[in-house]
């Protein structure tokens, strides 16, 4: 028979499992893009394989973080409105930071693109 302790202990264990379920490591940066004037075709193409394999990764990490944030709200319950919204602001901006880092690396790559087909190294 489970009694209400243990229906207690085994709700807790679960949110505990439920939070380390949800890790979300933030990718490490891609550093090595190919410098356009300088590469060969293939390591463009290795440079490309790279920034999308990246960019695969910050949309896992996006997807992470928005189940993190959405299991984190359920758990808070009926809050403040005020903490509601300060969890919010600061969910956006790790979220809109993480954007704007993709959009930097995948920039730095098309401006690298840009100038490997304006070079003679085709």
């Amino acid at each position: 028979m489970i009694t209400i302790s243990n229906r207690l202990a085994v709700s807790v264990a679960l949110l505990f499992l439920a939070q380390g379920a949800f890790a979300c490591d933030y990718p490490e940066r891609l550093d090595d893009i190919p410098n356009g004037e300088q590469a060969t075709r293939d390591e463009m193409i290795a440079g490309k394989k790279a920034v999308e394999t990246y960019l695969g990764n910050m949309e896992a990490y996006l997807a992470c973080i928005e189940a993190e944030e959405a299991q984190a709200m359920i758990a808070l319950g009926d809050v403040n409105e005020d903490i509601r919204k300060q969890r919010t602001d600061m969910f956006n901006k790790k979220y809109n930071a993480a954007v704007e880092e993709m959009n930097l690396v995948a920039e730095e790559f098309n401006i690298q693109l840009r100038a490997f087909n304006a070079s003679s190294n085709k």
